[in-house]
């Protein structure tokens, strides 16, 4: 994923916060103490610990929090803080949820945050729920494509989420898969997280002016930000709709129009704006057979017409949505199924179709073999799936290239002369395979099992 850009920078001399030890205990302003588990993940200056509150127990691997530590001079966390203690506390997000007669909201609860001294240095810190796998993951592993009714029930969660946050005086402003999680105990729950774009739109009630600042220009994740955050506007509640239809679009299709051009922004702008003009232009690129999905379109034309300081009518947006589930005979039953997805009435690329499948059946392999080698003991856990004894001695590579490429050429070539009529060299790096459907090149790293070839011939 491109690299965002945050409000509020922190100054370049801000370093990762140091590791805390296990069973670290963190009091909040409110004095209640927070003891820390094991690390489970770090980004930008900050870490990720597992935590609960304090007891004579140790933490364990099913603690329902997590507290996020950073450096106290950091910015992104003290943006996300001022958010969550004015819009996510748990009574808050109660009442809300009761009043909309909704089965749960998926904004995190903030459980509490204060200041940590540790060997002379200050760390800000924030304890809120801990959560699963994140989207982007899984849309990686499903060929970059989610079913039709996971797509338009995402869509329906989101503006449920949005509403909530847009009454709080506040826009998200970095919708995207990666920042969509999935609840640790319920799959079928999906939570927006990373708040360090959250922005105050309607500060006391007064929505800010519209006004282009070049300095602030394209702030967001550039393939989804809005038009407005591209001019350097102010983030505000169309924004957010627009950055959703983006999403919708991308793991509907798998595809933007302007994905090619990343790194230069203002031809990602200008493209968002042509097809902001002409709905129909995005539509074709998106989804180039006949059968196009209509709520989509319609969703897209009512975010055009809204106006920088207009309240959108939610309910509105849902209701298109909820169409696009009776016209493909669906409902919204809250389950979400992240299996691979064909959707067959919307027609793709081939070529892309294949590589996408294959790529993704390379990542799942790859995931699984990790997640196995994780689980042996340092005797047992060896580095390649073929189990050459020059991997276990690493100081004849000559040797080592020589076994190994006699094991693995055969292995490969067994498949494959089960699959299609190819050959397969194997090189130093990489294995081309020659056949009738074309030349391919596989990277030989990720490309070191039986499961691995075996998941990507079928997608050829």
């Amino acid at each position: 994923m491109p690299r965002k850009k945050t409000a509020g920078k922190a100054p370049s001399k801000t370093k990762l916060a140091e590791l805390f030890s296990l069973g670290e205990v963190l009091a909040d302003t409110s004095k209640k103490e927070w003891k820390l588990g094991v690390p489970v993940g770090e980004g930008g200056f900050g870490r990720l610990y597992l935590a609960d509150v304090n007891s004579s127990k140790s933490v364990g691997s099913d603690a329902p929090y997590v507290a996020k530590v950073e450096p106290s001079e950091s910015g992104p966390l003290f943006t996300e803080l001022r958010f969550y203690m004015r819009a996510a506390k748990p009574n808050e997000i109660q009442k809300w949820t009761k009043s909309h007669k909704l089965k749960y909201l998926g904004v995190p609860r903030y459980w509490g945050s204060g200041l940590h001294e540790r060997n002379g240095n200050s760390y800000r810190f924030m304890i809120m729920d801990r959560f699963g796998r994140d989207l982007q993951k899984m849309y990686e592993e499903n060929a970059k494509q989610f079913p039709h009714k996971t797509v338009l029930q995402l869509g329906l969660r989101v503006l449920d989420i949005l509403e909530y946050v847009h009454e709080h005086e506040y826009v998200h402003a970095d919708i995207k898969a990666s920042n969509l999680l999935l609840s640790y105990k319920n799959p079928n729950q999906v939570y927006l997280v990373d708040y360090g774009l959250a922005h105050r739109y309607c500060p006391e009630g007064v929505h800010k002016i519209y006004k282009e600042n070049p300095k602030r220009c394209h702030d967001g994740t550039v393939e989804y930000t809005s038009i407005d955050a591209h001019k350097g506007v102010a983030p505000s509640r169309r924004g957010d709709l627009e950055i959703l239809g983006y999403c919708m679009i991308h793991w509907l299709s798998g595809h933007l129009p302007w994905e090619d051009n990343l790194k230069d922004p203002n031809f990602v702008r200008d493209s968002k704006i042509r097809c902001r003009d002409n709905i129909s232009i995005l539509m074709d690129k998106c989804f180039p057979g006949k059968n196009k999905p209509d709520e989509i379109a319609k969703y897209m034309e009512k975010v055009k017409v809204l106006s920088y300081e207009e309240k959108p009518v939610y309910q509105h947006f849902r209701e298109i949505l909820l169409q696009g589930l009776k016209a493909i005979g669906q409902k919204d039953d809250g389950l979400l199924d992240f299996g691979l997805a064909e959707n067959g009435d919307f027609e793709r690329n081939p070529m892309q179709k294949k590589r996408r499948k294959a790529a993704a059946a390379a990542a799942a392999s790859e995931s699984t073999e990790a997640k196995m080698e994780d689980t042996e003991s340092p005797k047992k856990k060896e580095s390649c799936y073929f189990k050459c004894n020059c991997c276990q001695n690493p100081e004849d590579d000559l040797t080592k290239e020589k076994h190994s490429n006699q094991k693995e050429s055969q292995e490969v070539n067994n498949i494959w002369s089960n699959k299609l009529s190819c050959s397969v060299a194997h090189f130093r790096f990489f294995f081309v395979v020659v056949g009738s459907t074309g030349i391919f090149f596989f990277p030989f790293e990720i490309m070191n099992s039986v499961k691995t070839w075996t998941a990507v011939c079928t997608c050829f």
